[in-house]
């Protein structure tokens, strides 16, 4: 057996352990204390909405954890099984171009692993969110959602592979540079225009009404200094009745989005604090950070696979005996989460630490209180429990725990 080969098995059954575990601990944690409300929320959450919350958060994990072993099946029969090679093989009397098969080979994977999924996706939006009252999606909107996703991600998709796997190609030894740089433009130049060429695509986006709430975050942003290309309302409601609002965009392209099922559930304060907390994103520059370290990573990544590239154990570690561009960059992403898993605390605490440093910007710019009733209200609304295990929190959630999150916006609250 292959060195690489063992040290694979050992991280993705090590892995798997894991994230079972994790899984149930949450599961156990939320179960244990679903019989009454934490201390901290008793004056604004009632028990029937606490109970709800933890049911909802469980009926997820199981299907999650059962999603679990069904992707990790996957993986097996994709690497130790030889299915890579399969795959190939099937594709590659289809045409004798290089670049193309490439492509198909990496294009299948995407169709086998979006086939592995879809049964759960179907079962989270149309059983979970039915039962719990948040799917509003119908079974023919969910198919041409589907249909949309396949053709814009098969518009951006194609071009983007074949260019990179021709650079692979042609482009000599420092390949993964000249990949690396195509890489982060193409990242940049989708983040410009999403939100006019894509994002309409799949939602309706009108400007916010005149009124009061205009009115208020009219004058937060004036106080805030931020300048976006308008601020935006987003027919959420057509799929879920799950609240949220957001930045998208970069430039001159900036604009603020609210679902309509945000605007509904929050008063005019409380969508300003809302709004607020977004603002503390930017002023922070956070997104600007995610992206440099998204692409110092990258960078690193793609020299990492230059070198295994180069390496027949590579290849021969996980049954495949065709060395091609194509099946070494399929190779890598198919067993690099295997190895990054174990780093998800650092990348989880950053982003609860951006979380902690937005709430505290939108307590000096709008309300302390109006972020309290306002997370208050959209727990409730989406059904978020206040009770994670802090182990599986540590691992997966971006968020701070509610209590957390709370205690500190009560401290610095007027």
């Amino acid at each position: 057996m292959h060195s690489l080969t063992l040290l694979f098995i050992l991280f993705f059954g090590a892995g798997l352990a894991l994230r079972y575990g994790l899984a149930t601990r949450q599961m156990r944690h939320v179960t244990r204390h679903r019989a009454a409300v934490p201390t901290a929320f008793a004056n604004d959450i009632t028990l029937d909405t606490h109970q709800k919350a933890a049911d909802y958060t469980l009926a997820k994990t199981r299907l999650a954890r059962l999603q679990l072993f069904a992707e990790a099946s996957l993986l097996l029969t994709l690497t130790l099984m030889g299915g890579l090679q399969w795959l190939y093989d099937q594709g590659a009397p289809i045409t004798t171009d290089a670049l193309w098969q490439g492509a198909g080979l990496l294009l299948s994977l995407g169709i086998v692993s979006a086939l592995v999924d879809l049964p759960f996706d179907l079962w989270r939006q149309f059983v979970i969110d039915a039962r719990f009252g948040f799917n509003r999606q119908t079974a023919r909107g969910y198919l041409i959602d589907l249909l949309r996703q396949t053709l814009v991600g098969l518009a951006i998709g194609v071009p983007l592979l074949l260019t990179v796997l021709w650079l692979m190609g042609q482009a000599g030894a420092h390949w993964w540079l000249w990949t690396w740089l195509v890489w982060a433009g193409f990242n940049l130049t989708l983040l410009a225009l999403y939100p006019t060429l894509i994002a309409p695509l799949f939602n309706k986006f009108t400007p916010l009404a005149d009124g009061e709430l205009k009115t208020r975050i009219e004058a937060l942003l004036q106080r805030c200094g931020f300048h976006s290309a308008g601020v935006f309302v987003m027919d959420g409601s057509r799929r879920s009745s799950h609240g949220n609002a957001y930045f998208t965009g970069l430039g001159r392209s900036r604009r603020v989005v609210f679902y309509d099922t945000l605007l509904n559930q929050l008063d005019p304060a409380q969508t300003e604090a809302v709004l607020a907390h977004e603002l503390g994103h930017a002023h922070h520059q956070h997104i600007r950070k995610r992206l440099a370290v998204m692409f110092a990573l990258s960078l690193g990544l793609l020299y990492l696979l230059a070198q295994l590239k180069a390496m027949p154990a590579f290849y021969a570690s996980f049954g495949v005996s065709t060395l091609t561009d194509a099946t070494a960059l399929a190779l890598f992403f198919l067993v690099l989460p295997v190895f990054t898993f174990p780093f998800s605390p650092v990348f989880s605490a950053s982003s609860r630490r951006h979380e902690f440093e937005a709430d505290r910007y939108a307590a000096q710019h709008s309300s302390a209180a109006a972020l309290i009733s306002a997370l208050l209200r959209l727990y409730k609304e989406n059904a978020s429990t206040l009770t994670p295990d802090p182990f599986y929190a540590l691992f997966y959630n971006s968020h701070p725990q509610p209590t957390e999150r709370i205690g500190q916006l009560e401290r610095i609250k007027p």
